[in-house]
C-alpha cells in the first residue's frame, strides 16, 4: 500500500527519516512483521512493542510506528511518531485493509451468555442456503468452513480488520462476530462496520474488569451505540424482551428493533415448547405467520438462541421458510451442553457455562427428562485471577445437582485451595467434593457415577486445554471421562448390570 495514502489516516504525527514508496504489511508482534512492513509499538499490560523494535527492523520493518523514542538508523528506517499508538492501530488497520466490513453484512452478537451458540446458528443456517459464510469468536474464525483458532473472544482490532478481509476476498456475503464486552471497551471493533447488533442477556460476571453491573451493561451497550445515527443505511437491533437489560439497549440506538422472547410479546416469540433429550420443537410467531420449529438441539436457553439467529436473518432479508429449514439442521456449538458421544452407560455433556446464569441453564436442560434413579453429576470449575465475586452464586446455582464437584478451570497463578474456599461457600448442600486438579476431578465424576447417570462438565467446553500459571497445558473433559468410563464400565473394574 501506499505509505504516504496509509499514515494520511493520522492527522497529528512526526515523521522522522524518509517513509518508503509503500509498505507490505502491518504488525503489532515484531515475530509477525514481514519484509517492508509496518509495525506499531503497542503498550500492553506485560509487554512493550518499544522494547522489540530492533528485532522488528531485523525482520524486515522499515516504518515504525511509535508513542515514545527509539533507537534505529534513520537512514534504513523511518520513524512516525503518534501520541497514541493504540489509537494509531485502530485507524491504521481498517485503512490498510480498505475497510473491508463495508464489502458484506456485517452482524454483531453480545451479551453474557450465547454469543456463540446464536452466532453459529446464523452461520451454519447461511451456509445451508448455499450463502459463502464466516464466523468468528470463542471457538475461533470459521471462514465458510475452514477453522482457524484465535486468542480471544474478539481479537484485536488488526486481527479482527485482517479476519474481515480474509473473508471478504473469500466472496462471504455475510460475517457474524461475538462481540465481547471487553472488546468494545479496548477498541478491538474500531473500524468494524456492523448492519445487526444481537443482544443476548446481561448476567453476572466479568465483574473483576468492569467493576459493577452498570459498567458492563454499558460497555455492552456500546455495539448498538456505536452503530451511529445515519439513519439511511439499512441497521437493525435485535433484543431479548423477556432481559431486563433490553430497555438499556434500545435506548443506546436510533435504529429499529426487532424483538424476541418467550414470557412477553414479541416480533419473534416461541410458544408450545416441547423439550426432550434428543431435541426440541415448538411454535413461532413471527410478523409473517407462524412456523413449526424442529431442532436437534436442546433445552430452554436453545430456543431463546433460535428466536435470535432467527430475528437476525430475518432482518438481513432472508425468507422464513428458509430460516425454518436451517434451525432443523443445526448442530450444538461444540462445547456447548454438546453430547459426548458413547455406547458407554452414562450420558455426559460438556459445556462452556462459566456464570451463574449459564450454570442453572445448563442444568435446567436436562432436568426434564432426567428419570428419578439417575444421579445428575455436576462439575463446576472456576478460573484463577478473575472475578472471585460470582463463586459463590456460581455453586449455589450448581447445587440444583444430585452431586457437585468443585473444581478449577484455568487456575493460572491462584492457588487451588483459595478458588475452592470461595466456591464452597456458595454450596447448597454437602453432596460434593472439592478438587483442584481439573482432571482428576473429571476422574472423581466418573467413578462416583453408576450407570445410566448424567454427567455434565462446565466451564471449559470446547477447550482442549488449561492454563496453569503462564502455560498452556493439553486437557479435554470428554477425552479423560471416556478414558476414565472406558475403563470403569468396559473393562470390567465396577460390574454393571
Amino acid at each position: 500500500m501506499d505509505t504516504e495514502k496509509l499514515f494520511s489516516i493520522i492527522p497529528i504525527k512526526n515523521i522522522k527519516g524518509v517513509l518508503p514508496k509503500s509498505v507490505t504489511d502491518i504488525a503489532v508482534d515484531s515475530r509477525a512483521v514481514s519484509a517492508g512492513g509496518v509495525f506499531v509499538c503497542i503498550e500492553g499490560f506485560t509487554v512493550d512493542g518499544h522494547s522489540f523494535v530492533q528485532k522488528a527492523v531485523d525482520q524486515g520493518a522499515r516504518v515504525i510506528v511509535a508513542s515514545k523514542p527509539v533507537a534505529v538508523d534513520l537512514e534504513k528506517v523511518a520513524v512516525v511518531y503518534v501520541k497514541n499508538t493504540d489509537r494509531a492501530i485502530a485507524l491504521l488497520a481498517p485503512h490498510f485493509y480498505q475497510y473491508p466490513s463495508k464489502r458484506m453484512t456485517m452482524i454483531g452478537v453480545t451479551g453474557t451468555n450465547g454469543k456463540t451458540s446464536v452466532s453459529n446458528m446464523i452461520h451454519t443456517i447461511l451456509q445451508h442456503t448455499g450463502e459463502r459464510s464466516a464466523v468468528t469468536g470463542t471457538i475461533g474464525f470459521n471462514l465458510d468452513g475452514t477453522l482457524m483458532e484465535t486468542e480471544n473472544t474478539t481479537t484485536d482490532v488488526l486481527t479482527t480488520q485482517k479476519m474481515i478481509h480474509q473473508a471478504a476476498e473469500a466472496d462471504c456475503s455475510t460475517m457474524t462476530m461475538e462481540v465481547s464486552s471487553h472488546g468494545l471497551v479496548e477498541g478491538r471493533l474500531a473500524g468494524t462496520e456492523f448492519d445487526i447488533a444481537v443482544f443476548t442477556n446481561l448476567t453476572h460476571d466479568h465483574l473483576d474488569f468492569h467493576g459493577t453491573m452498570d459498567n458492563y451493561g454499558h460497555a455492552k451497550g456500546l455495539l448498538f451505540a456505536q452503530l451511529g445515527q445515519d439513519l439511511s443505511q439499512r441497521k437493525f437491533v435485535v433484543l431479548n424482551a423477556d432481559e431486563p437489560w433490553s430497555e438499556r439497549m434500545e435506548k443506546m440506538t436510533s435504529y429499529p428493533v426487532l424483538s424476541y422472547g418467550i414470557r412477553r410479546e414479541a416480533d419473534f416469540r416461541a410458544r408450545d415448547i416441547v423439550l426432550s433429550p434428543d431435541g426440541t420443537s415448538f411454535k413461532m410467531e413471527t410478523p409473517v405467520g407462524d412456523f413449526t420449529v424442529r431442532m436437534n438441539v436442546i433445552g430452554e436457553f436453545n430456543v431463546y438462541n433460535a428466536l435470535a439467529a432467527t430475528a437476525a436473518l430475518f432482518a438481513k432479508g432472508m425468507e422464513m421458510e428458509d430460516i425454518i429449514n436451517g434451525l432443523s439442521v443445526i448442530p450444538a456449538a461444540k462445547g456447548r451442553m454438546e453430547k459426548v458421544e458413547t455406547d458407554l452407560p452414562l450420558t455426559i455433556y460438556v459445556d462452556y457455562a462459566h456464570s451463574p446464569d449459564a450454570i442453572e441453564k445448563a442444568i435446567n436442560a436436562v432436568l426434564p427428562y432426567k428419570k428419578a434413579e439417575q444421579k445428575l453429576i455436576f462439575v463446576i470449575g472456576t478460573g484463577g485471577n478473575r472475578d472471585r465475586k460470582k463463586r459463590p452464586i456460581m455453586a449455589e446455582k450448581a447445587s440444583i445437582a444430585d452431586y457437585v464437584i468443585l473444581t478449577t478451570d484455568d487456575p493460572r497463578d491462584e492457588p487451588y485451595e483459595s478458588i475452592l474456599s470461595e466456591l464452597e461457600a456458595g454450596m447448597a448442600h454437602k453432596r460434593y467434593a472439592a478438587i483442584g486438579d481439573r482432571a482428576e476431578a473429571v476422574k472423581h465424576a466418573v467413578s462416583v457415577a453408576d450407570a445410566g447417570d448424567i454427567i455434565i462438565f462446565a466451564g471449559k467446553g470446547h477447550e482442549d486445554f488449561q492454563i496453569v500459571g503462564h502455560e498452556k497445558l493439553p486437557h479435554s473433559d470428554a477425552a479423560i471421562a471416556l478414558e476414565e468410563a472406558e475403563r470403569k464400565f468396559r473393562k470390567g473394574f465396577i460390574e454393571t448390570e
